[in-house]
């Protein structure tokens, strides 16, 4: 097949991974996803190094007007071996107070554990990065926008454009790619995908911003439709949506 796969997604990522995106994207279900394939594919040894983060700990940021929300499925990314940091309140996870726990900075120094950070939806959402801006420095920070081409607010070039230069401008953040999450919740189709696919490498053109990976529902997509994609193939899972949505 002509797709390279999801193991060298993990090699084009530096150990801090930040994950934002607008509303409706999917850049939760984007930033869980990837959070569980990087613990079930990180190399388990008691050795601790730089070159070799042995442990994954998921940080949600997105405390700011959230809808889903990566630490709703705490239980389900700790079981997996994923550490989740956010909001102090650890339990009750329906309260929008934007009260951050001290400890999500213990996984931010360690460096042998990956981290995936869930960021604000948007420019405003993804000043909360700002507070620990002395730890996403370049050499070891990946900034990911990921993009929705079936979104009113990101569905042509320009408006995907105007919003990359927001979280950058918000953020000082240097966004390093580009993912492709184009859908339509459970009615996703590989058309839709492939549509997405065009749609960022316009977006790749226009801003020298590199088209990290296509992202594919699992449960409803069959890579081998995806055939004809060049890159980076992201199986993602449906954890973050609620059965109700879909009655």
């Amino acid at each position: 097949m002509s797709f390279m796969s999801t193991g060298c997604l993990i090699d084009r990522i530096r150990r801090k991974t930040i994950v934002t995106g607008h509303y409706g994207s999917g850049k939760t279900e984007f930033a869980v996803s990837l959070a569980m394939y990087i613990a079930a594919s990180t190399k388990r040894s008691s050795e601790r190094t730089e070159e070799n983060p042995n442990r994954c700990a998921l940080i949600d940021l997105d405390i700011i007007n959230p809808y889903f929300r990566s630490r709703e499925r705490r239980l389900l990314l700790e079981r997996t071996g994923i550490n989740v940091f956010g909001s102090v309140y650890k339990e009750e996870i329906t309260l929008e107070l934007p009260a951050l726990g001290a400890g999500l900075r213990a996984p931010l120094e360690d460096r042998a554990c990956r981290v995936i950070v869930d960021a604000g939806g948007n420019d405003t959402g993804a000043l909360v990065l700002n507070q620990f801006t002395k730890y996403f420095t370049d050499e070891e920070t990946t900034v990911l926008v990921v993009v929705n081409a079936n979104r009113p607010d990101t569905g042509d070039v320009s408006g995907a454009i105007e919003h990359i230069n927001a979280i950058e401008q918000s953020t000082g953040l240097f966004v390093t790619g580009i993912v492709n999450n184009t859908h339509l919740l459970r009615e996703t189709t590989s058309d839709d995908i492939i549509k997405g696919h065009a749609f960022c490498e316009k977006i790749k053109q226009a801003t020298g911003k590199d088209l990290v990976c296509d992202c594919y529902p699992k449960e409803l997509v069959d890579p081998i439709e995806l055939d004809g994609l060049s890159g980076v193939l992201m199986p993602m899972g449906l954890y973050m949506r609620p059965t109700w949505l879909d009655k």
